[in-house]
């Protein structure tokens, strides 16, 4: 993440990085070198061959999970070729990139998955005896890959929506939502959506859509209230598109007191956009991710709250699962009473509330992603 100073643009960091980072085409592998497809099998002692795929390389928080990629590679012989969408919801880069793992020979996949239209690439590749690991966002459905590493979305959505809930204290709320996307469906997007507003006691109706709930009605978090849903408008997870939806938001309704948002650099855009209408003081922003830019926000006061979640921790897991399948042929397991393995989330905020487990943005800062 970025500070609260002005951020660079999407735009030049993707002209900077490119549309795909290959890091084994450029012979830049982590340990081993030599064959380039480093398929390797249990019990071989040569290099694996893996590649990480994820959603863009404009959000510091899949960086955070390369760098995290690219440090265990150097620690466990694997030829590590990393690739990225040109933007949040590019699946065709995706999926070109599962191609050419397949091509290579490669022993395993980690994927944030854009959305499900990744799925038949992802079925060729495990076709072809690849071990597909899903990261931060889960498929539809989840038997898609052979396991899913990521933090519990709609876990995480919920704590912040009962925090909102409680520091309302009774009062309206007027709740702009800055979501993912709008003409693509990804886990991602509904859990969080859906589960900040079970947090904050608002009912839904199908809880995998976003968008159904009543416009207006009784929240029943905290000291329970009135609400009334202003408007969701999609950000792409992006800082600029979040400005933008922000804006639009506060178009529909001038009073909106608190907003919810996809993450931090959608989260920053939101703020940038009442910013600009005066309104930054009287609006609460909650948010997930917990990076070390956001949870600097916190302490200034920009965020009100953050669900930290931990991407180095979901890399590290997955790199772990492909060299051990390698080695031994054993396959990792998902965490009791899910479908995925719960990498963990904590609420970060520095005016906790009574009986909603948090911790500080100084503790949160000590274990922000790579730390």
């Amino acid at each position: 993440m970025l500070s609260s100073t002005p951020r660079t643009s999407p735009a030049k960091r993707l002209l900077a990085l490119g549309a795909v980072l290959t890091i084994g085409a450029l012979g830049l592998t982590a340990c081993g070198g030599g064959s380039s497809s480093g398929s390797g099998s249990a019990g071989d002692n040569g290099p694996i061959g893996v590649s990480l795929i994820v959603k863009t390389t404009t959000n510091p928080y899949f960086v955070a999970m390369e760098d995290a990629a690219k440090a265990q590679a150097a620690k466990d012989n694997v030829t590590l070729t990393l690739a990225a969408g040109k933007k949040d919801g590019d699946a065709t880069t995706q999926i070109q990139a599962i191609e050419d793992a397949i091509s290579r020979g490669d022993k395993g996949i980690l994927i944030t998955p854009t959305d499900d239209t990744v799925n038949s690439a992802i079925a060729k590749a495990r076709k072809a005896g690849l071990l597909v690991i899903a990261l931060d966002t889960a498929p539809n459905p989840a038997n898609a890959v052979d396991i899913t590493f990521a933090t519990d979305n709609r876990a995480a959505g919920v704590a912040i929506g009962k925090y909102a809930a409680a520091k309302l204290d009774g009062q309206k709320a007027v709740i702009g939502l800055v979501d993912l996307f709008s003409n693509q469906v990804a886990s991602v997007d509904y859990d969080r959506d859906q589960g900040f507003l079970a947090g904050m006691g608002i009912a839904v109706n199908d809880p995998n859509k976003n968008g159904d709930e009543a416009p207006t009605g009784k929240y029943t978090g905290g000291k329970g209230g009135d609400y009334v849903i202003a408007g969701s408008q999609a950000s792409n997870g992006d800082q600029a598109d979040g400005r933008t939806a922000m804006e639009t938001l506060l178009s529909k309704n001038p009073n909106i007191n608190l907003v919810y948002a996809i993450n931090e650099p959608a989260a920053y855009g939101a703020y940038q956009a009442l910013q600009a209408a005066g309104k930054e003081k009287s609006a609460m922003i909650v948010t997930i991710d917990g990076g070390c830019t956001g949870v600097k926000e916190v302490t200034q006061g920009i965020f009100a709250a953050t669900s930290q979640q931990y991407p180095s921790k979901m890399a590290q897991l997955g790199m772990d699962a492909i060299v051990k399948l390698a080695k031994t042929g054993e396959k990792p397991t998902v965490s009791a009473g899910l479908d995925f393995f719960n990498t963990g989330s904590q609420l970060v905020t520095d005016n906790a509330v009574a009986g909603l487990p948090s911790i500080s943005s100084a503790d949160g800062a000590k274990v922000c992603w790579g730390k």
